[in-house]
């Protein structure tokens, strides 16, 4: 089968579509036949080498690249239940040093890492689902003490990661602050952000004109450090997306997500009938124009490879 691989750090052009062997799933483990995987930044710094400079990946002489999938299950492993040859499925590849991930033909999971989808999904959305989505909730859940009203702001609110939070926050009933670009604002908008901030604006100042004492916290999903976390209430609650995490400047708790597969989980944003955003399909053995274009910038949504 094909497989994007990575062998040299470098441009996309380290990138190889190889031949390897197809793999067989183990117990409790299943396999899945790809339909679409998306692209995202984590595969940037991983070829780039990105992570293993910042300790996060072992060096490896060859990885795979690619987290999320969507496909349809075509083996089983030992003592899998709930999953059945032909299901419609998504699923989250979350390790990081494996010589073939999500971004290949076929790719064995654990069954606890996959999903089935409400049928009639269309499974090139749904790719975009498992990382950026999983992310989100995670961040939310870091913050059990807010309950309904309460302010919360996210940055990169019309990002990946960003607008997934933007949604679910909406769902839980929390008043919404959501940074971006101008032209974002009327997305940000539809997807449940009560107020908007401009991403050129003075950040913290801005926000305290809207909410004078501070949001009561915040998931950074832009990465921008203090500069939000002075948006934050004292006593307040921040979510970085980062192992970099601001001083907790006036008794600002600080939290990082790091994120798991978590299938039940999956299961249940599946159902909600969020909101997916895709900016553009191509076929798996143009993922370096696909690199190309994420590092550029300026996509709204991801791109997606389709097998």
């Amino acid at each position: 089968m094909k497989a994007v691989l990575v062998r040299t750090f470098g441009g996309p052009e380290v990138l190889e579509l190889a031949d390897i062997p197809v793999p067989r799933p183990g117990p409790g483990q299943v396999r899945i036949r790809t339909v679409a995987a998306a692209v995202n930044p984590v595969d940037v710094q991983t070829r780039s080498g990105a992570l293993t400079s910042a300790g996060l990946l072992p060096p490896k002489p060859v990885l795979g690249l690619g987290w999320d999938v969507a496909g349809i299950v075509d083996e089983l492993g030992a003592g899998v239940v709930g999953l059945s040859p032909g299901d419609q499925v998504i699923g989250l590849s979350d390790r990081l040093a494996l010589a073939a991930k999500a971004q290949a033909e076929q790719v064995v999971l654990d069954a606890d890492a996959v999903a089935v989808v409400p049928p009639g999904t269309d499974l090139t959305a749904a790719a975009t689902l498992p990382l950026n989505g999983l992310t989100a909730a995670q961040a939310l859940d870091l913050l059990p003490s807010l309950t309904s009203g309460a302010t919360v702001l996210v940055t990169g609110a019309a990002g990946g990661v960003g607008g997934y939070a933007v949604e679910l926050a909406a769902r839980r009933g929390l008043r919404v602050v959501a940074v971006a670009a101008r032209r974002d604002a009327a997305l940000v908008r539809e997807l449940g952000a009560e107020f908007f901030v401009p991403r050129d604006a003075d950040l913290a100042d801005t926000v305290r004109d809207l909410v004078p004492a501070g949001v009561d916290a915040a998931v950074d999903a832009a990465h921008l450090g203090v500069v939000a976390l002075d948006a934050v209430r004292n006593g307040g609650d921040f979510v970085a997306l980062t192992g970099a995490t601001p001083v907790p400047l006036r008794g600002v708790r600080i939290s990082n997500v790091w994120i798991r597969a978590d299938g039940v989980r999956l299961a249940e944003l599946a159902a909600l009938g969020l909101r997916p955003r895709v900016a553009d399909t191509l076929p798996l053995d143009r993922v370096r124009t696909a690199h190309e274009r994420l590092e550029r910038g300026g996509l709204r949504g991801r791109l997606v490879l389709v097998a």
